[in-house]
Formats: C-alpha cells, structure tokens, sequence
C-alpha cells in the first residue's frame, strides 16, 4: 500500500506529464481552472456511476467503472491541491479533527 505522499508524488507527476501532452496538442497546459472543470466533468460521470449503483442506470460494470472514476475524482483533487498550494493532508486531518469535535459535542 502506497502512503499519502506517495500517492500524491504520483499524482502530480502524471499531471505534469499530461501538461506536457497538453502543450504539445494546443500550445499551452491546462490551466489550474481548466483542471477544475476536468474534474467537475468527472464528479458528472461518478453521479452516473452512483446511479447505476442504485440500480437507476444500466452501465455494464458499473462497480469497475465505479472505482475507476473515485480514482479519477482522487487525483484530481489531489492535483487541484498542488495547483492551488493547499497542505491537503494537513486539511485532510484538521477537517477530520474538527468533524470529530463537532460529533463529539
């Protein structure tokens, strides 16, 4: 099992090997916006996954395509948190420390 770090080293060296297909398709890498509607187009094709979940949509192997498109979702957040220097770990932690206080009370 891979650690966080090692997740995210990953993550963003494959972001910068789409950017460097990115520039050589259209002149320039996505920018950190472009990136974010990539990944409001993915968090589109999970809701469709979760729908054939529940059985609402007929998608063969949705469950496959399920976890495929959570993977996506996670490396794009992952991404967006380089882009935008955010410590997603450190946030990770202090969000589930805060939720644990607030169920707590």
């Amino acid at each position: 099992m891979q650690t966080f770090q090692e997740m995210d080293d990953r993550a963003w060296a494959i972001r910068q090997r789409y950017a460097a297909l990115e520039a050589a398709r259209y002149g320039r890498p996505w920018t950190a916006e472009e990136v974010a509607l990539g990944f409001v187009g993915d968090v589109g094709d999970l809701m469709k996954l979760v729908q054939a979940a529940e059985g609402v949509r007929a998608i063969p192997e949705a469950k496959a395509k399920l976890a495929h498109e959570l993977a996506d979702c996670l490396w794009s957040v992952m991404v967006l948190a380089r882009l935008y220097d955010v410590d997603l770990a450190a946030a990770f932690t202090g969000t589930m420390d805060e939720l644990d206080q607030r169920l707590a009370d």
